[in-house]
């Protein structure tokens, strides 16, 4: 075992220990042995930290090939402890964003439709699973919050991560740039809209409409001519259904995913570049895409918009995750 796999086997162990203690301090109702169990929690918290640091010093002496715009391939990151995080490229291109009026059940949210342009980047090829959060979590450093090592509701290393907030997401994203020297962040609502349609102009990658055989929604309900199918009450494991065009995986349902952009109520302004949408007077509610596993399949559609506020963690109903994207660089 090299010093890497070593750090990362004691950063585990340490995690491990520092749950045990967070529990056993939540369940005891003596105010002194909960004094002592958080002596001990802010003890393991400061090893975690020496050997996150110890671990970065080493990630840095062999540290990972930047993606290459030339390349217009995939490629894949290495997280530690075995878990790789899957980049799909996305070459550039002008999409007509947003639905229109007669799509069946759209919203004048979703409206009005407008060409955007969008740059060449690399889209994770599933949401972020609870073994890429973990391993995250494990073996780097806080940038600017703390982070929850398994905050699902649904618990399962090929599950997507949720009940995660949007400043939490950006923090994953945050230390993940830190540990890699690549730059990942959240997508702009218009990239994933483009990565989503994967060059089609129906309501679904797929065409006009979905089953559950291809997309984890609430199955009692239909959208167009579909039949009802199965609703599974829970998230569903990566790679359960067909990717689309692009190779990603779940931009329909399962769980609603986090965008950089600021919410707004429909698309007067929009930027047509393909960046981040951002408010300078409102940073509160951030938009959401993609729908979930409790949804009707109307808001699993391609222009489908929602918002959440950027703190909130959604611990009723376990639906919102997070995809990310590393910018391509130019050579």
């Amino acid at each position: 075992m090299d010093l890497r796999q070593h750090l990362e086997e004691k950063l585990k162990k340490d995690f491990q220990l520092l749950k045990d203690y967070e529990d056993r301090k939540r369940n005891e109702n003596d105010p002194g042995l909960r004094n002592r169990w958080e002596t001990n929690i802010q003890l393991i918290k400061q090893e975690i930290k020496k050997r996150q640091e110890e671990l970065q010093q080493e990630l840095n002496k062999s540290p990972e090939p930047s993606p290459n715009s030339s390349l217009n391939q995939s490629f894949s990151q290495d997280l530690g402890f075995g878990v790789k995080l899957e980049m799909v490229y996305i070459p550039g291109g002008t999409f007509f964003m947003g639905a229109p009026k007669t799509e069946e059940e759209s919203l004048d949210t979703e409206r009005p439709q407008h060409y955007v342009t969008v740059k060449p980047f690399y889209m994770g090829k599933y949401t972020i699973t609870q073994e890429q959060w973990e391993k995250v979590v494990y073996s780097c450093p806080p940038v600017a919050r703390e982070l929850n090592s398994r905050p699902a509701y649904c618990q399962g290393d090929k599950l997507p991560v949720e009940q995660v907030s949007w400043n939490d997401a950006v923090e994953f994203c945050a230390r993940l740039s830190q540990k890699t020297g690549q730059k990942y962040r959240l997508p702009s609502e218009a990239e994933w809209e483009y990565a989503c349609r994967a060059g089609s102009a129906k309501p679904f990658a797929f065409g006009d409409t979905i089953t559950t055989d291809v997309v984890n929604y609430h199955g009692n309900f239909t959208y167009g001519n579909a039949s009802k199918g199965e609703y599974r009450a829970r998230t569903t494991p990566v790679e359960t259904f067909q990717p689309n065009a692009f190779g990603l995986y779940d931009m329909h349902g399962n769980v609603w995913e986090w965008c950089a952009d600021t919410w707004h109520g429909n698309y007067d302004g929009a930027p047509n570049d393909g960046s981040a949408w951002i408010s300078e007077t409102n940073q509160i509610f951030k938009v959401l895409r993609g729908g979930s596993w409790i949804n009707l399949p109307h808001y699993c559609r391609c222009a489908s918009r929602n918002y959440g506020s950027r703190g909130v963690r959604d611990d009723l109903y376990y639906v919102i995750g997070f995809r990310i994207v590393c910018v391509v660089e130019r050579n």
